[in-house]
Parts: C-alpha cells; structure tokens; sequence
C-alpha cells in the first residue's frame, strides 16, 4: 500500500467517523432497526445483479462460453471483483486474476483477458446509459436544478466520452498501440517488448469481437445494463424497509446516482467516507434525512461486505481445483 493510498483510506474512515457520530449513533441505529430481518430481501437483487454481470461476460466469450460452466464463470467474476475491491491494484489485480482462473478451464489467457476488456468496456456503457436515464428522471422529479444533479452531468458526460474513445482504441489496437507510443517517448519496457507478438494476438482477439459478433456485444450491452437497473429494486427495498416513501421512478433516479457517486469516490480504497458521504448528500437532495441517507449507506456498505467475503470464499475454492490449463493460455512466469 503507497502512503497516498494509506492517507486517502484514514481520511475516509475520518469521513465516515464523523458522519456516524455527526448523525449520532444512537439515530442511526434506530434506523438500521427499522430493517431487522428484512436485511435478507434487501440482498436478494444484488444476486439477480450479479448473475446479469455474469450472464454480460459469458456473452463476450464467443466461442468460449462452452467450454465453462456458468456457476463457475459466476465464481470467477466474484473472485475477481472481490480482489478490485480490497487491493490497491485495483483493475490491474482483479481483472486478470479473472482471465488466469478461466484459462484452468482451458480457455487460452489472450482470449480471457480479451474477454475481460471488452466485458469491462460495454459493463461501462450500460453504466453511462443507466446514469444518465436516471439524472434525466432526478431533473424531472426535483422539477428544479440541482447542483448535485448537474455535477453528475458533467461527469457522466466526461465518464462517457471516456468509454467511447477506449472503445476507439481498442478496435484500432490498444496494447499494441501503448507499446508504441511508450516507445516513441523513448520508454522501453523489456517485459512488454518481448512479449510483443502476445499484446499484437490480445488486440486482435477484442477487435474480432467488436466486428464479428455484433450479437454478443448487444446481448452483453443488454445484460449489464438490466444489472445496473436491478440496483432500483435494492434502492426502493432498503427505503420501502427504512419506512420512507418511495416509488420505483424515484429509485431508479436514486439508484443511477449513488452508482455515479460511487465512481467518483473510486481514488479512495473501497470509496470508503466519500461513498458514504456521496450517498447521504444525494437523499438529502431528494428530501429525506440525514439519518435515513447514512442509515441507507451503512447498509448498501454491508451488502458490499457480504459479497466481498463470498467473492474471497470463491477464489479460495476456485484456487484448490486442479485442472489442465491449455498450454497455449498459460500466465507469464
């Protein structure tokens, strides 16, 4: 862990410290009471939201797909989030730990880290979609302007332009590209140079994908963004639970912007603080209480805790298979 990593992840238990004793503990646990046993149902859409994520990447596997079951493609996703999740590495931890446990199933790891890229990038574009349908509902049912709202404009727009030119590069050779233009600054990295003719195979593999199987990508557009929208159904359960009025127009709204909330929270680890902050800002706007914005918060933070330990749970099992890996597909040593 870096020492801005370590600054960012005390500053935002600071964050979230203060919030709790700011709202006072004794508020928020009247409100997390309100909940008891209901906890259970408010989990239940976060497993239809994974399963669609899941249902996304088989999608983006081509040919493939066949070749893994898809409870252990669920597996490997939980696996693979759960390292983004908790490591500093981020991405560059969880996404190819996904494409090393799918080359155990004979899958070769170009193909699985093409997968993984072009999984990642229409997730992405669903996720612009889905914000910006649900800043458009906030407008219309604020009927006013909202500074918060406005602020996720611009940076749903900017998060948007973003994906599009990613998505640019990597039909015209993102990797391959990288390597030349490090070069053309006068940096060379011997590790990636040697490994050239592999980054030239990785490019390919995803440019095929975006040109032959427009099928795929549109199916796997549709899934990611029907799992985003499974958020509005956790919203309005954990709000319907809590006792506050809610309706699935203001969830859906809701929903979209505490996924944008928590993007932009991302530099933090886990988004710890800023998420929690983000998200009680955002339910203030809409007129509930400060109590009722942490309260709501607290649980969609435990609801990331359970799926993390299921995701650590996962690779842990994933990890004590043994299979023959295609040789072809085996990781750098």
């Amino acid at each position: 862990m870096t020492r801005l990593t370590a600054v960012l992840l005390l500053l935002g238990t600071a964050v979230l410290v203060w919030l709790v004793l700011h709202i006072g503990p004794a508020t928020l646990g009247a409100e997390l009471q309100k909940l008891g046993l209901n906890l259970a149902w408010v989990l239940l859409p976060s497993v239809a939201m994974y399963l669609l994520e899941a249902l996304g990447w088989r999608m983006t596997l081509g040919r493939h797909a066949q070749k893994i079951r898809f409870d252990r493609l669920f597996l490997i996703r939980m696996a693979g989030e759960a390292i983004n999740f908790t490591t500093p590495a981020a991405y560059l931890g969880g996404e190819p730990m996904k494409a090393y446990l799918l080359s155990r199933y004979r899958i070769p790891l170009v193909d699985g880290l093409a997968s993984v890229v072009t999984a990642k990038t229409v997730m992405t574009l669903a996720e612009v979609l889905f914000i910006l349908m649900g800043i458009g509902l906030g407008l219309a049912l604020l009927n006013r302007s909202s500074d918060v709202i406005g602020a996720a404009f611009g940076g749903v727009v900017i998060l948007g332009f973003g994906a599009g030119l990613f998505l640019a590069l990597q039909r015209r050779g993102l990797f391959v590209g990288l390597l030349r233009l490090l070069e053309g600054i006068g940096i060379r990295i011997e590790w990636l140079k040697t490994r050239e003719a592999k980054l030239l195979a990785l490019d390919e593999a995803i440019s095929r994908f975006y040109a032959q199987d427009k099928a795929g990508f549109a199916y796997a557009f549709l899934f990611f963004f029907l799992g985003w929208a499974v958020e509005s159904v956790e919203v309005y359960l954990i709000l319907y639970f809590l006792g506050q009025p809610i309706d699935m127009m203001t969830a859906f709204a809701l929903a979209a912007l505490t996924v944008f909330v928590k993007g932009g929270t991302a530099f933090i680890p886990a988004s710890l603080g800023g998420q929690e902050a983000g998200t009680l800002v955002l339910l203030v706007a809409f007129g509930y209480t400060e109590g009722v914005g942490i309260a709501f918060a607290i649980v969609r933070r435990l609801r990331e805790i359970f799926w993390i330990a299921f995701g650590l749970l996962a690779l842990t099992v994933e990890n004590r298979r043994v299979y023959q890996a295609d040789p072809c597909g085996r990781p750098p040593g």
